[in-house]
């Protein structure tokens, strides 16, 4: 059974989260620690990790959306995306970093991204063509994603709780929307990515596993914010990742790894990972 609000103290679950994060270790599943939580509980979680990462002086600058790819729900055990935080300390341009650290993170895994830069807030039943006059730019970039569950094992709301098993966003080149909205609405549909570690082929997807557009994982992150009375919607200014476009793959320090799109105009990203 699901616990609720009034059985769980909320602020010692944000503690135990952030006290994980912050020293990169793992901890038994908030599930397993404190009873199987809600997706509605994990949420309520969520502002409580937010108000810590603005009390120790970072800037809330977006949304990393978790789960769109639905190749992943079955291996997981989730049912629906789910979305957490990024924040000035998290979040980077390929250009200026071009090197990863990853025992800064629990068990990290990279996923290749479709990001956008919004300049109009969207707002709750705007549909794929609506959505795209409300963004900026578009970038190819990557998600390293971690687990302070160990093996990977845990339920949504666990991942909820854990600021969407966010660690770092790297945004490739950022090109305008404007230019060309119509061309790139049917480019993120449909183009396809290869994703390379060591120039050997570990993954391939596209658009299409993003909830079939990352269009559509915007869109369904308006409407899922749209009913969460404990998180304000998204906001003019705020940069997003709408989830992986291959499955999530492991790493490792001396790697190099490659994205490299189809059938839209987004230059490949590299990215060279360390101890």
């Amino acid at each position: 059974m699901a616990m609720g609000t009034d059985a769980l103290d909320l602020n010692i679950v944000a503690g135990s989260i952030l006290s994980a994060l912050s020293s990169h270790r793992q901890i038994p599943s908030l599930s397993r620690s404190f009873g199987e939580l809600s997706i509605a509980t994990a949420y309520r979680v969520t502002p409580l990790l937010r108000a810590t990462f603005e009390a120790r002086g970072e800037t809330i600058i977006g949304r990393k959306i978790g789960f769109t790819n639905r190749q992943m729900w079955a291996v997981h055990g989730v049912e629906a995306p789910i979305w957490g935080y990024c924040t000035d300390r998290t979040t980077h341009n390929l250009e200026t970093v071009p090197l990863q650290r990853i025992k800064d993170f629990a068990e990290p895994r990279i996923e290749p991204e479709i990001v956008f830069g919004l300049g109009d807030a969207p707002v709750p039943g705007m549909d794929e063509t609506a959505l795209i006059e409300c963004i900026d730019w578009v970038a190819l970039g990557y998600e390293i994603v971690q687990s302070i569950y160990p093996g990977w094992r845990f339920t949504a709301a666990d991942t909820i709780a854990a600021n969407a098993l966010h660690g770092a966003l790297l945004v490739g080149d950022r090109h305008a929307i404007a230019p060309r909205k119509r061309a790139w609405q049917q480019e993120l549909a449909t183009f396809g990515v290869e994703l390379y570690c060591d120039e050997a082929l570990r993954g391939t997807g596209g658009g299409a596993f993003v909830l079939n557009s990352p269009l559509l994982a915007l869109r369904y992150l308006v409407e899922l914010l749209a009913t969460d009375p404990h998180n304000p919607p998204l906001r003019s200014g705020e940069i997003i990742s709408t989830g992986t476009l291959t499955l999530a793959m492991p790493v490792r320090a001396g790697e190099i790894w490659t994205a490299r799109a189809h059938g839209i105009p987004l230059e490949e990203i590299t990215l060279r990972l360390e101890a």
